[in-house]
């Protein structure tokens, strides 16, 4: 008899699961719903209410928010180019060789991607399921456990609506053969959805509006928030028809984009829409990198020293200037330098980034861009240390991620072997995926600071101070990238597992934040000064003493990567 699970469909989609979870994408996704998952606990809307965090009003309320922040943008970045890959990288002939169907492909793709997708959603409310049981002052909970509402309402508003949303995504994504339009299509959502609720929904009647509106935004009776909070806190939210009907509409928009997908879908290549290869392409650990596929001969000769073979009409990419055997410090700094370059390419050509660097400036500054900040010492103070706390989350992310997928990634595409046979010492291999995680942070860093004080000159909050944004971003923000940077650097080294790495720093961060948020947050383990500075503090001999403790912590973790590093000789 033969074995069900054995079918076409489930073999794409348990590969589609395992190519994600080579991914830096869903692991930074999670830990970011997770995030916010501690931070609407702990200060969101039911803090000082009376509102129980557990209850089925608090649960269902919050979800439609949580669906339109910033899920729309990586429910893009999950369904742009799942068939994409398989052309791009010439292995199509090779998997429409077996006897798999074009339905089985393009569900087992569609499905194996939204599954890890609904997975890093959920991880927010992981987050709240455990935080049930962590008492926190001026927070109602209620008595027991709650467990249905966190499935019920997940399910209904939140998977529902990205489920309509991925088709859609998917059936461009497949139909073009272009990434970047799906890409593009995740950025232009926010602002087609503000402008459909405020003009063409904005008129109609509650019943219509909710109807209408594919993230549920709308829901809700509008009396319920005026009653008395130990009436909300057992209330049992129930589904009205037009929601149900909303719901229904989602599905069946589903299966139309699905239907069409798999009607105009072709196992050919069309060249003329593919995505042409970069010198340097890492999307994902489990595909092909340092490889070109167009004018190798041209893209090779930009780089000075590059050593490359060409092998019919794939040339493969070897490090610049590494291969020189000198041992002064200046070959040595010449050859980091090179190392460096190499791996910032290596970085900036990451899918991933598409979605998260805009993410994180579009959060750090948008508090400053649509509420009034109160100025303390002067309006750039004020811009400089709002978006400094609220870029951190992203900060310690992006080390964490970005980091790790650097350490593993020679390994991970075979060719490590030949990196190590280099005559270069092993501080140029560490200290070159260190700095170039450290330059992407400086990146972002430098990004947010420009739009903030673009957005200070527009709201006419003048004068502009540019030294504050100097002191606050060099004092705090510095400091704490350049250590957890290289926290990571050791504790990937120390490890030797990318994933136990990620596991164990998100558990590290998690259970930091818990203390902090109760009250402890002493200097000796907070070196990233949460909640222990304000902008007055920052020239004190106190703060920088802080910062120089944690600039040596930082030392000392790449001292003890560069001991435990596994390429033991030059």
């Amino acid at each position: 008899m033969k074995n069900p699970l054995s079918s076409p469909f489930l073999a794409v989609f348990r590969n589609e699961v395992l190519l994600n979870s080579k991914r830096i994408a869903p692991y930074f996704m999670a830990l970011l719903c997770a995030a916010f998952g501690v931070l609407w606990w702990g200060w969101g809307p039911a803090i000082g209410r009376g509102v129980a965090v557990n209850s089925d009003f608090f649960i269902a309320g919050m979800l439609p928010p949580y669906s339109f922040l910033f899920l729309p943008l990586f429910t893009a970045l999950f369904m742009a180019d799942p068939v994409t890959r398989d052309f791009r990288f010439g292995i199509d002939p090779l998997i429409f060789s077996k006897p798999i169907s074009r339905a089985s492909y393009l569900l087992g793709k569609f499905f194996g991607n939204f599954f890890v997708l609904t997975c890093c959603q959920y991880a927010m409310l992981v987050m709240w399921f455990v935080l049930q049981a962590v008492p926190k002052q001026g927070l109602v909970t209620l008595p027991g456990i709650t467990v249905v509402p966190y499935i019920k309402h997940f399910l209904v508003l939140v998977v529902i609506s990205h489920l309509g949303l991925a088709a859609v995504y998917f059936a461009v994504g497949v139909l073009t053969r272009n990434a970047k339009i799906v890409y593009g299509l995740g950025v232009a959502f926010y602002p087609v959805y503000i402008t459909y609720q405020t003009v063409l929904l904005s008129s109609l009647p509650w019943r219509w509006k909710l109807a209408l509106d594919p993230l549920v935004m709308n829901r809700g009776d509008v009396h319920v928030p005026r009653s008395s909070a130990e009436f909300v806190n057992h209330l049992v939210v129930t589904y009205p028809a037009d929601l149900i009907i909303n719901r229904v509409v989602m599905i069946l928009l589903t299966a139309i984009c699905l239907t069409i997908v798999y009607l105009r879908f072709s196992t050919t290549e069309r060249s003329e829409n593919v995505e042409k290869f970069s010198v340097l392409n890492l999307s994902t650990a489990a595909e092909r990198v340092y490889y070109s596929k167009s004018s190798p001969a041209r893209r090779l000769d930009e780089f000075e020293g590059l050593d490359h073979k060409a092998e019919g009409s794939v040339t493969l990419v070897a490090i610049p200037e590494v291969a020189r055997v000198d041992d002064g410090i200046h070959a040595n700094i010449n050859k980091l330098l090179a190392a460096l370059g190499v791996e910032i390419r290596l970085l900036r050509a990451e899918r991933s980034l598409v979605a998260i660097m805009p993410l994180a400036i579009f959060l750090s500054i948008l508090e400053v861009a649509f509420y009034n900040i109160p100025p303390d010492v002067s309006h750039s103070a004020a811009y400089a240390t709002n978006t400094a706390k609220l870029l951190l989350l992203f900060l310690i992310g992006i080390a964490v991620f970005y980091t790790g997928e650097a350490m593993h990634r020679d390994r991970e595409v075979k060719i490590e072997p030949v990196i190590w046979s280099t005559p270069v010492k092993n501080s140029v291999l560490l200290l070159s995926k260190c700095l170039a995680t450290i330059v992407l942070t400086f990146s972002l860093v430098a990004a947010v600071g420009l739009l903030a004080i673009v957005i200070q000159l527009l709201r006419g909050h003048t004068p502009v101070d540019v030294s504050a944004y100097v002191m606050v971003y060099g004092v705090v923000l510095v400091p704490g990238i350049v250590f957890m940077t290289s926290f990571a650097v050791a504790l990937n080294v120390l490890l030797r597992n990318k994933y136990a790495a990620y596991v164990i720093a998100i558990g590290i961060c998690v259970g930091l934040f818990c203390l902090y948020s109760i009250g402890h947050k002493h200097w000796s383990y907070n070196p990233v000064l949460y909640q222990l500075w304000t902008y007055q503090d920052l020239t004190s001999g106190r703060i920088l003493a802080y910062r120089v403790y944690c600039l040596a912590i930082a030392a000392a973790c790449l001292a003890l990567a560069h001991l435990f590093f596994e390429r033991r000789s030059t």
